[in-house]
Order: C-alpha cells, then structure tokens, then sequence
C-alpha cells in the first residue's frame, strides 16, 4: 500500500458525517466533506508522512496533484500542506503551471489563500524576475480566484511588500463588486499597514476604493 492508498483509508475511517454536513454548509455546499477536524486530519496526516517520505520526496508534485483531484475536502487540505512542507526554497521554474492549477481547480477561499500567500508568494521570491508577467497575467484573467492571488500573494512579504505593485492590483480591481476581491483589497493593505501605515492610509484616503475594502484596509491603524 502507499502513501496515498494509506492516508485515503485513515481518513476514511475516521469520516464523521454529523461533522461533514455543517462542514459542507460553511463552505456553501461547494464542496464534500468526510467530516474531519483540522488538528484530526493533520494528526493522520503526518503518521502517514512520516512513514512514507521516502516514496514522497521524489515525487511530491504528482501526489500533491493526486490528491487535490478527489472529491472530497479534506484531500484538497492535504495536498496544499503537503505542497507547502515541500516545496520550501525548492521550486523549479515550470512549478507555476501546479500553483497556477490549484488556484483554478476547485477554487475556494480557504484553499486559494493558502496557495496564494505560501505557494505563490515564495515561488516569486525563489524566481523574482517572474513576477510581473505572472501577476499581470493573473491580474488581467477573467478567472476571479487568480485576480484574487494577485492582490494578495505578497500577505507574507512583510516590510518587503511592493508596495507600488499592491497600489497597482488594488487600483485595477477596485470597482469590482465581487465580495472576495473587495476582502482580498482590504486585507493586503491592511496586512501592510502592520509596516507602513502612514502609506496605507494615506493610499485609502485619497482614492475612491470600496467601504468594504477601505473599511478592512484601516482596522488596525490608530
């Protein structure tokens, strides 16, 4: 049996249905759940890591991929960790073409925002020279989630922040009426105001942005 066979009988096993209906309507229906706890799921999956990393470590791509193509949830939860925990500073240049598919394949926030801000954001640091083509392509799809991460892929950046890119995302997007791109403007400028709050505000005064996302980008400014 290997890693994947191992970690989908685990989880199977431990299926809670009471759990997975609530689950299943927090998330609007988008999605079915086995009914797992957070802390529960990342219990089976590292026993299940630990005892097949050597079959993991050569072939981590395709079994993030494997997993983030079944039906439910918690699959989906297991492949971005397990992407996460791998990649690190290890990516090679093609890698945008998974990053770029997990963000349009079973798109939602809680598996977008992950990607975005962990996958994504170091992707971009390990290969700079990358980032205005990929962020403007993103920036200019008709596909909300990848408008989405270019706003916020830089939420880990800290000091860092481009803050002239952040500008430019924000201005692009800021007329649009979609809920998840008014947060996404809100929550990059506040995450940056930690650093520069002087700029943010200043930013939010003197343009015309959402309540919604001037609201969010000044909550934490005294």
């Amino acid at each position: 049996m290997n890693f994947i066979e191992n970690l989908e009988l685990d989880l199977n096993q431990n299926a809670n249905r009471e759990l997975a209906i609530p689950m299943e309507n927090y998330m609007k229906n988008n999605f079915s759940f086995l009914g797992i706890k957070t802390e529960e799921r990342r219990t089976i999956f590292k026993k299940n890591y630990e005892n097949y990393k050597l079959e993991i470590k050569p072939n981590f791509r395709a079994i993030g991929w494997e997993l983030f193509t079944k039906n439910e949830r918690e699959f989906h939860q297991c492949a971005i960790d397990l992407l996460v925990k791998e990649f690190k500073k290890n990516y090679l240049l093609d890698d945008i073409q998974l990053i770029e598919n997990l963000i349009i394949t079973h798109s939602w926030w809680d598996s977008v925002d992950v990607v975005a801000k962990y996958l994504l954001g170091n992707y971009l640091v390990q290969f700079p020279k990358e980032t205005f083509n990929i962020i403007e392509r993103f920036s200019n799809s008709q596909n909300m989630w990848l408008n989405r991460t270019a706003i916020i892929f830089q939420l880990s950046y800290k000091e860092k922040t481009n803050f002239d890119l952040l500008k430019s995302e924000c201005e692009k997007h800021k007329e649009s009426k979609d809920f998840f791109i008014q947060k996404a403007i809100g929550w990059a400028l506040r995450e940056y105001s930690r650093f520069n709050p002087k700029g943010v505000k200043e930013y939010v005064n003197s343009n015309d942005l959402k309540p919604l996302s001037s609201r969010e980008a000044l909550r934490k400014i005294k």
